[in-house]
């Protein structure tokens, strides 16, 4: 696991997520306009604490647990946040 998977590991931990998938895009962004030099991720995550909540509360949720890492450490962050069974 690499630092920045258990970076995200351990900051999605009290969402108990039964499924994070972390893709790195920064590679693909290097010299983009504005990027201070944090990383562009892709983030899938399913969780029980999801269920009945809004796309937009669920980003919240998400993004809660990394407000301090934007915009210095992750500069662009995808989500796609899922209760179990909607998969």
């Amino acid at each position: 696991m690499s630092d920045i998977e258990a970076l995200f590991a351990e900051r999605l931990a009290p969402l108990q997520p039964s499924h994070v998938e972390l893709v790195d895009e920064s590679g693909e962004h290097i010299g983009h306009a504005g990027n201070t030099g944090g990383g562009h991720y892709w983030l899938t995550v399913v969780s029980e604490s999801f269920r009945g909540q809004s796309r937009l509360a669920r980003h919240r949720l998400v993004l809660a647990q990394f407000s301090d890492l934007i915009p210095g450490t992750i500069h662009a962050l995808s989500i796609a946040a899922y209760a179990p069974d909607e998969l």
